[in-house]
C-alpha cells in the first residue's frame, strides 16, 4: 500500500501504486496516475491529467500539469505524461497541454532544476538536464541528451535537436540542430559539444566530420541551402552527418544563429 502522510491530501480516485510515498502537505488530485517507486516531497501538487511513470522524484512546491498558461485554453480536459528516472526540482511547473486529450510530455532519466517552467504542449527527451529557472515555452522540443544551463529562454515553437548544450541565460528564438553548443544575446553558433560527445564514446573522427558540416553552416557566410549542398560534397555519409541534414531540411533551413540569406 502507498506510505501517505497523514498531513498529505490525495483525492480518491487517483490511482497510485503500491510504494509510492506522499509526504506532509502534498495534494493528488483526481485523474492523476503515479508508477511504482515515486515520492512527492512535501507541498508538492500533482494536478488532474498527471501520467507519471516510475522511480520520479518531485521536490518541494513543484506543480505537475497546472493549468495553461495561454489565452487558447477553454478548460479542456488534457495532461502532462512524464516517463521513470526522473529529478523535478524544487518550485517546477509543468502545464499541461491546450487541446482536447493534449499532453505534455517529459522523457525519462532527465533532471530539471529548481524553478524551471515548460509551457503547454512541449516535449522534453530522455537524459535531458535543466537548469535553475529555465523556461521553456508552448509548443517547444528538447531533443535528448541535451542541457539547457541555468536561465536559459526557449521561446515558442522552437525545435532543440538532441546533444545540444545551450549555455546560461541565452535566448533561444529559432531551430538549434544537435550536436551543437550555442551561447550570448543575440544568440550564436559557439562550436560542437565536444566534450559531451566524447563522453558518449564518438569518436574523434566523427566529431570531427560534425564540426565540418557547421563549418559550412555557420562559417561560410552562406545560406543554409549552399551549405547542405557543400555538406553532401564535402563530408562522408555517416548517421550524424544524416541527423544534421534531416534536422535542417526538415525545419524549412531556419535555424538559429543563422541568417537567413536567399537560396543561391
Amino acid at each position: 500500500m502507498a506510505k501517505i502522510n497523514n498531513l498529505a491530501f490525495v483525492h480518491p480516485e487517483a490511482k497510485l501504486a503500491e510504494d509510492v510515498v506522499v509526504d506532509a502537505f502534498a495534494y493528488i488530485d483526481k485523474n492523476v496516475e503515479i508508477g511504482a517507486g515515486c515520492h512527492i516531497h512535501p507541498h508538492a501538487s500533482v494536478l488532474s491529467g498527471s501520467r507519471i511513470g516510475c522511480n520520479n522524484e518531485i521536490f518541494e512546491g513543484a506543480i505537475i500539469s497546472a493549468s495553461p498558461q495561454d489565452f487558447r485554453w477553454n478548460g479542456e480536459i488534457s495532461f502532462v505524461e512524464i516517463g521513470d528516472n526522473n529529478k523535478i526540482r524544487e518550485q517546477v511547473i509543468i502545464n499541461r497541454s491546450i487541446h482536447k486529450d493534449g499532453k505534455t510530455c517529459i522523457g525519462s532519466n532527465s533532471f530539471i532544476m529548481a524553478q524551471t517552467h515548460i509551457g503547454h504542449d512541449s516535449v522534453i527527451g530522455n537524459y535531458c538536464v535543466l537548469g535553475n529557472a529555465v523556461k521553456v515555452a508552448g509548443d517547444v522540443k528538447i531533443g535528448n541528451y541535451t542541457i539547457l544551463s541555468s536561465h536559459a529562454l526557449v521561446h515558442e515553437k522552437c525545435h532543440v535537436g538532441e546533444w545540444v548544450l545551450i549555455k546560461g541565460g541565452c535566448r533561444v528564438n529559432g531551430n538549434v540542430p544537435p550536436f551543437t553548443v550555442m551561447a550570448h544575446n543575440p544568440i550564436a553558433y559557439f562550436g560542437v559539444n565536444a566534450f559531451v560527445l566524447k563522453k558518449s564514446n564518438k569518436s574523434d573522427e566523427t566529431i570531427e566530420d560534425i564540426a565540418k558540416c557547421y563549418r559550412h553552416v555557420y562559417q561560410t557566410s552562406t545560406s543554409a541551402f549552399n551549405a547542405l549542398r557543400r555538406i553532401y560534397e564535402d563530408v562522408d555519409p555517416s548517421p550524424e552527418r544524416e541527423q544534421i541534414i534531416n534536422f535542417i531540411e526538415s525545419h524549412d533551413l531556419k535555424l538559429a544563429a543563422l541568417p537567413q540569406i536567399d537560396h543561391d
